[in-house]
This record gives C-alpha cells, sequence and structure tokens, in this order.
C-alpha cells in the first residue's frame, strides 16, 4: 500500500498481517481523495483509523494536522510505526481508544474540516446508529465533512444521522463512500 499523491507521494505503509484491517483500496483513495480536492491547512479526525492510510494521505496532501482513533494494539503498532516512519509525528495524534470511547479525546483537537470514517463492515451498521446518536456533527468546522466508507451494498440513504446528512454517494466495486454533512450547514 502506497501513498497515493502529495509530500509523501510513492512512500509505502506498513500494516499488519492477516485481516485484522481491510485497508481503502488505492482506486477508492485516488478518488476520494479527487472528489474531496484541496486540504491545505485542513485538521483531520481519522476514526477507525486502521494503518492510517486515510489520514496520513491527508496529511501528505496538505493537511496540517491528523487525529487517529484505533483500539487495536497490533493495529496501533503498525500505524505508529507508519506515522513516525515518515515524519509526520508532530503533525499527528494517536488515540488508542474504542471509538465509541473516545469522545472527550476527539473533542479536544476540534474542530476537524474533515473526518474519516472507515469501521469494520462486519458491524458497520451499529457504528452509524453511535455516529447518529454521538455529537460528531458538532465536531466538523463550519463546511466540513465526514467521509464514510461502507459495503456498497449497504444504502446510506435511510439511516438517521442526527445532526448530519448524506450528500453524495459513490461506488467502486464493493466499496462505497458517502460524504455528510451537517444539516444546518449553509447551502
Amino acid at each position: 500500500m502506497r501513498i497515493i499523491a502529495g509530500s509523501l507521494k510513492g512512500r509505502t505503509l506498513t500494516a499488519p498481517k492477516g485481516d485484522r484491517t481491510r485497508p481503502t483500496a488505492d482506486r477508492v483513495r485516488e478518488a476520494l481523495f479527487s472528489m474531496l480536492g484541496s486540504l491545505d491547512g485542513f485538521n483531520v479526525l481519522d476514526l477507525f483509523a486502521g494503518t492510517g492510510a486515510l489520514g496520513i494521505e491527508a496529511l501528505s496532501r496538505g493537511a496540517a494536522r491528523a487525529t487517529f482513533v484505533e483500539s487495536s494494539p497490533i493495529v496501533l503498532k503498525c500505524m505508529t510505526a507508519n506515522v513516525v516512519g515518515l515524519g509526520l509525528a508532530e503533525r499527528a495524534r494517536i488515540i488508542p481508544a474504542l471509538v465509541e470511547r473516545a469522545g472527550r479525546q476527539i473533542a479536544d483537537s476540534a474542530p476537524y474540516n474533515l473526518i474519516f470514517c472507515d469501521p469494520p463492515w462486519a458491524n458497520v451498521e451499529n457504528v452509524w446508529e453511535f455516529l447518529a446518536r454521538s455529537d460528531i456533527g458538532r465536531r466538523l468546522a463550519e463546511g466540513g465533512v465526514l467521509v464514510l466508507e461502507h459495503p456498497a451494498t449497504k444504502s446510506t440513504d435511510s439511516a438517521l444521522w442526527g445532526e448530519l446528512c448524506v450528500l453524495r454517494t459513490r461506488a467502486w466495486g464493493d466499496s462505497a463512500v458517502s460524504i455528510l454533512g451537517r444539516r444546518d450547514a449553509p447551502g
């Protein structure tokens, strides 16, 4: 797995052996970041961060800082090695916790211009329910978006999102990405 673009283009990321993570495919990451446009100066939150690929790609493309939330000790070891090995430690914060229990730590670095959420697909609908009940929408900066990766077979349109609403969804094979924004965002 490589960084697609930016200052770290072509650099390799490590991932734990086995199926502990399901890294976002390069083609999906490339298309997603094309949709997002410039990330210069952004504050990014990467939930269920895994190897950190999404947050690290954002840092490579100009984000000012990124907060990564991951609970697996084995995966955290790989992510930390990626962040440190790429010289990003000063721009990164790693929260070793379950997303559902990291609310206070997440709030400490808010507001975020961009939130990535790539939960384990076996539990994706439970995570969606948690997000709808949480205050994650209030952690977005004005004009900020939450990017939700999910199986293409699961529609986000009918889910209840609390303060958030689905702005658009795009699918690539068995993967889909939905971009959500705050309901109170201007037009």
